[in-house]
């Protein structure tokens, strides 16, 4: 396994380390209940060094893009950022990114650590042909987040970029803690916050002054397991759970990111093409468990009074904000108006469960 930048200090603040992605990382300090209600209520702190950090720059880097990705890189403005995914022809989902524009010809891709490898092999493979150049530089560079209500707080009096002006997806280029950064509105949590891309061997000294800077606004280090339970509180997909090669994103309910209307072909379009046109065979949905019981990923769902399964959970948790029982699950695409219910097979119980909108949680605007 490898570690990133920031592993004595997790071992320092006594984290509890698993496996993942090929990373050993913090999947909590002192609890991801605690963790979960400090993002929501002050702010976390985020190692995120795992992820990957994938530059495309040439003079046609946006086109190369354009065809590589269901979005249109090119139709972001300079420091502008998007959500975005990578399908193979078939239409099934390599990972889902968020892709930056740092500059006319340059854009950063960010992936998910354990699809690092495949959608750098995916995306060396689309750029040929085009005058643009792909560089893997996710081993050199470090991410660290700060999430919460008191994130532009924490982070103002540490950086030179104006975060009062920065919007929502949106990246700028200056220094936090005396040292160049990459700092970006973004973030997996449902509350505002920032995601700092800095050198590597920097990571440390930016963790530290956030740290001692957040002290009194109550900012703490935060593990994997709050930032499962927050994102999945959000709506947020996780791949390898809600996410995966064999499905697209009209089943996801992320259609909205692919965008036909580009003028460029791209990988995957005749596919989804044909999905679109007939609709996706099961959706992505969300679910309150009203009986006793949590569904977890892989657990069956039901019509009631139905013996045969007719759907999968994907994600499932309690909700440490809304205190119930929350799911994301795979149903029959005509079945998922809120309201509607189905029942979980919970060991070897069926738990009632009641569709309801995402996100299951908002925060205060």
């Amino acid at each position: 396994m490898r570690r990133t930048s920031l592993y004595g200090r997790h071992v320092a603040a006594g984290a509890r380390l698993i496996e993942f992605g090929g990373w050993e990382m913090p999947v909590q300090y002192t609890g991801i209940l605690d963790e979960h209600r400090a993002v929501r209520e002050r702010a976390g702190l985020f190692d995120l060094s795992h992820m990957g950090e994938l530059w495309v720059h040439g003079p046609e880097a946006g086109a190369a893009l354009a065809y590589a990705l269901v979005t249109d890189p090119p139709r972001l403005g300079v420091g502008r950022a998007h959500y975005a995914m990578i399908t193979g022809e078939d239409g099934g989902i390599i990972d889902d990114l968020i892709v930056y524009r740092t500059a006319e010809t340059r854009f950063l891709v960010v992936p998910n650590a354990g699809n690092r490898e495949a959608v750098t092999v995916a995306l060396g493979e689309r750029v040929e042909g085009f005058d643009a150049t792909l560089d893997d530089a996710s081993l050199v560079t470090a991410l660290v987040a700060v999430q919460g209500p008191r994130a532009a707080g924490i982070l103002a009096p540490l950086t030179d970029v104006d975060i009062g002006s920065l919007r929502y997806y949106a990246i700028a280029r200056g220094s936090a803690a005396g040292v160049p950064t990459w700092v970006a509105r973004t973030g997996y949590t449902g509350e505002d916050g920032f995601e700092l891309f800095v050198a590597w061997d920097a990571a440390p000294a930016v963790w530290d002054a956030l740290i001692e800077g957040g002290a009194a606004a109550g900012l703490v280090p935060v593990g994997l397991g709050a930032r499962d339970t927050l994102r999945l509180e959000a709506g947020m997909p996780l791949y390898g759970n809600d996410l995966d090669r064999a499905t697209n994103p009209f089943e996801a309910g992320l259609g909205r990111v692919v965008k036909f209307d580009k003028p460029a072909d791209f990988v995957g379009r005749a596919a989804l093409e044909r999905v679109a046109a007939r609709g996706p065979g099961r959706r992505l949905a969300g679910l309150i468990v009203r009986g006793r019981g949590i569904a977890r990923h892989g657990y069956p769902v039901y019509r009631p009074g139905d013996d045969e399964p007719c759907g999968v959970i994907t994600s499932g948790t309690v909700s440490p904000t809304l205190g119930v029982p929350i799911a994301l699950a795979f149903l029959p695409p005509d079945e998922v108006g809120p309201g509607t219910i189905f029942e979980c097979g919970v060991r070897d119980a069926r738990v009632a469960a009641e569709i309801v909108p995402l996100p299951f949680y908002q925060r205060p605007t």
